[in-house]
C-alpha cells in the first residue's frame, strides 16, 4: 500500500468519526445531551481518571478543563479513526469491527450516566451505523482505482514467430529483404504496443484523477454534512433550553436585604480582582461536561431521609418564602496557593436552617448529602446548615436569576465550606443521611469528608510580568477565611520583617477582604511574600501542601525586578 493510499483511508476513516459524531448529536437533542457519545465517554474519563491527573488538568487549564477534555477526546478519536480507515483498505471487517467497537463504547457510557434510560444508547448506535456506511462508499472510490506510483503498464516483448516463417519460406536468396521486412514489421509493431500502452497509462490515470476527484468531493461533503448536523444539533439542544425560561423569572424582594458594601470595600486598582465578582468572569469547577438543562417550571426538591417529616418542593413554593440576600465568597479546594478559583457575589436564596428544621432531622443524621439534576452528589455537615451561618436554596446571584452554568434554577450555598462538600449546583436533592452511610462523589476519590476553607490570601497587584522602577509601589491583593474574617495580613520584602498592610473594608466575615502595602522598592530583584491571621488569631502555615485532600497551604510568593 503506498504512502498515499495510506493518506486517502485515513481521511476517509476521519470523515466516518465526523458523521458518526455529528449525527450523534442530532440525535442526542431527542435523548438528552448527555447521551452524545462524545460527552457520555468524557463523562466516564471524568470519573475514572486518577485524581493527580484531574488536578494537574485543573492546574493547567483552569475553568477550560472541560473543553481541554472534550478537545483531547476528540483528537484521540480521530486517531483511531484514521487507523480504522487505513486498515478498511486492505480488510475491510477490520474497519467496520473497529466502528462497532466506538458504538458499543458510547452506548455503554450512556447508559452509565445517572438517570439514563434505553433510550440513551440510539445516538452511538446511529452514529456507528452511519459511520460505517460512509466508510464503505469511501472505500468503493478508493480500492478500485489504480495508483500513480504502482505498476500501470507492464512491459511488451514483441513476436517473431511470423517473421522467421516467412523468412524461411523466402530461402537464402531473398534473406536480405526478408530481414528487412522483418525488422519493418517489428518496429510497427513495438510503435503501435507503445502507442496502446501509453494511451492505457492514460486512461488510467484519467480514470485515478477522477476517481481521487470524487472521492474528495466525498469527504468534503460528509464533512460538510457531518459538521451542519453536530453543530445543528448543538444549536438546537440550546434552544430547547432554559434560557428563555431563565429570562421570564422574575425574583421577589428579599425579605432580609444584604447591607450595602461599605464604602472603599473595592479599592479599584489595576489587576486587583474587584469585590464583587461580576457573573460572566466567576469561576466554574464541577463534573458536567454539559451544563444541565433544569426547566423551573418542573423543577422539584426532595427533603427526605433520616427525617421526621418529609418535603417536596417546586420553584413557586420556593420563590413564595421569605428570602434572604447576602455577599459571600465561595472557592474550590482545587485552588493553588495563588490561584483564581474564587470569587465574591451577592446571592438571593432561603435560608437551608428553616427548611431542615421544618424537616426535622433525626438525632443522628449528621451529613446532607445535595444531588444534582446530573446525578453529582456532596456531603454537608448538617451542624453547619443549621448553626446560625447564611446556608441557602440560592436561586439569585449579583442581581439576576442564577446562571445556567452556576447552578440554575436553584443551588446550594454555604459559607465556610469549600464547593466540593457544600456548592451542589442543580439541586434536586437533599438526602438527610449519616457520614458513616454514605460517601459522596470526591471523599471515594481521596478528598476529606468535611472541606472548612483555609486562611490564605494572594497578591494581585503588581505582577512578575510588571516592568517596576526604583520608587513607591502599591502592593495589593485578597484575603479570606469565610466564616472567621480576616484580622490582619502581612508583606515581606527578600525575607525582611513582615510589614502589617491596610485591610479595607468589607461587606461580612464571609467575604474576602482587599488589602494594601505601600513598597518603597529599590533596584533588583526582590521576592515578596504575603500571609494572613484570620480572627480567631489563626495565621495561614507558611509549609507549602497540595490542595488535596483537603486544601492548599502556603503563602504566595512572587519573583519581581525592578530596573
Amino acid at each position: 500500500m503506498s504512502t498515499q493510499q495510506r493518506r486517502y483511508g485515513a481521511l476517509a476513516g476521519i470523515a466516518a468519526a465526523a458523521v458518526a459524531i455529528g449525527s450523534a448529536e442530532l440525535v442526542a437533542v431527542l435523548t438528552g445531551a448527555r447521551s452524545a457519545p462524545l460527552v457520555a465517554v468524557g463523562g466516564v474519563v471524568v470519573d475514572l481518571v486518577p485524581e493527580p491527573l484531574k488536578q494537574f488538568a485543573i492546574d493547567v487549564f483552569g475553568v477550560h478543563d472541560k473543553t481541554a477534555l472534550l478537545v483531547g477526546t476528540g483528537v484521540l478519536l480521530a486517531g483511531f479513526a484514521a487507523l480504522i480507515g487505513v486498515r478498511t483498505l486492505r480488510v475491510p471487517l477490520v474497519g467496520y469491527a473497529g466502528i462497532a467497537l466506538f458504538g458499543l463504547v458510547g452506548a455503554i457510557a450512556a447508559l452509565t450516566r445517572p438517570g439514563a434510560g434505553a433510550g440513551a444508547v440510539l445516538p452511538s448506535l446511529v452514529g456507528a451505523a452511519l459511520a460505517a456506511g460512509v466508510l464503505r462508499r469511501l472505500r468503493a472510490v478508493l480500492v478500485p482505482a489504480p495508483w500513480p506510483d504502482a505498476p500501470l503498464v507492464e512491459s511488451t516483448v514483441p513476436s517473431l514467430t511470423g517473421a522467421r516463417e516467412v523468412a524461411e519460406r523466402e530461402g537464402a536468396a531473398g534473406r536480405e529483404g526478408a530481414a528487412e521486412r522483418e525488422g519493418a514489421a517489428e518496429r510497427r509493431e513495438s510503435v503501435e504496443d507503445r502507442g496502446a500502452a501509453e494511451r492505457r497509462e492514460l486512461a488510467d490515470r484519467e480514470d485515478f484523477a477522477e476517481g481521487r476527484r470524487r472521492f474528495l468531493t466525498g469527504v468534503g461533503v460528509t464533512l460538510g454534512a457531518a459538521a451542519l448536523s453536530g453543530f445543528g444539533g448543538r444549536w438546537i439542544a440550546t434552544r430547547r433550553g432554559v434560557s428563555d425560561a431563565r429570562a421570564a423569572v422574575t425574583l421577589p424582594a428579599p425579605a432580609s436585604p444584604a447591607p450595602p458594601v461599605p464604602a472603599g470595600a473595592d479599592l479599584s486598582l489595576a489587576q486587583l480582582a474587584p469585590y464583587t465578582t461580576p457573573n460572566s468572569q466567576f469561576y466554574r469547577i464541577d463534573t458536567a461536561l454539559v451544563v444541565p438543562q433544569v426547566d423551573p417550571g418542573t423543577w422539584q426538591l426532595r427533603i427526605h431521609g433520616r427525617v421526621r417529616n418529609p418535603i417536596t418542593l417546586n420553584y413557586a413554593d420556593l420563590l413564595a418564602r421569605p428570602l434572604i440576600e447576602r455577599d459571600i465568597t465561595l472557592a474550590c479546594v482545587s485552588n493553588e496557593v495563588g490561584g483564581d478559583l474564587i470569587g465574591n457575589a451577592r446571592w438571593l436564596g432561603v435560608p437551608l436552617k428553616d427548611l431542615l428544621d421544618e424537616a426535622g432531622p433525626l438525632d443522628d443524621a449528621d451529613q446532607v448529602v445535595g444531588r444534582s439534576a446530573d446525578g453529582w452528589t456532596c456531603g454537608t455537615p448538617t451542624a453547619l446548615m443549621r448553626d446560625g451561618r447564611d446556608a441557602m436554596l440560592a436561586v439569585g446571584m449579583n442581581g439576576e436569576p442564577l446562571p445556567v452554568q452556576h447552578g440554575f434554577p436553584v443551588r446550594v450555598v454555604v459559607p465556610g465550606l469549600y464547593g466540593y462538600v457544600s456548592a451542589c449546583k442543580w439541586v434536586v436533592e437533599l438526602e438527610l443521611t449519616r457520614f458513616s452511610d454514605f460517601d459522596a462523589y470526591w471523599v471515594p476519590r481521596g478528598w476529606s469528608p468535611e472541606g472548612p476553607i483555609k486562611t490564605q490570601s494572594r497578591i494581585d497587584t503588581p505582577r512578575s510580568r510588571n516592568r517596576l522602577t526604583p520608587g513607591p509601589v502599591t502592593v495589593a491583593g485578597v484575603a479570606w477565611a469565610q466564616h472567621r474574617g480576616i484580622k490582619q495580613v502581612e508583606v515581606q520584602v527578600d525575607g525582611g520583617p513582615w510589614e502589617q498592610a491596610t485591610l479595607a473594608p468589607s461587606a461580612s466575615v464571609d467575604t474576602w477582604v482587599q488589602w494594601s502595602w505601600q513598597w518603597q522598592a529599590t533596584e533588583g530583584d526582590h521576592t515578596l511574600r504575603v500571609r494572613a491571621t484570620d480572627a480567631t488569631g489563626e495565621t495561614q502555615p507558611s509549609q507549602p501542601r497540595p490542595v488535596a485532600p483537603d486544601g492548599a497551604t502556603g503563602w504566595h510568593t512572587l519573583q519581581l525586578t525592578v530596573r
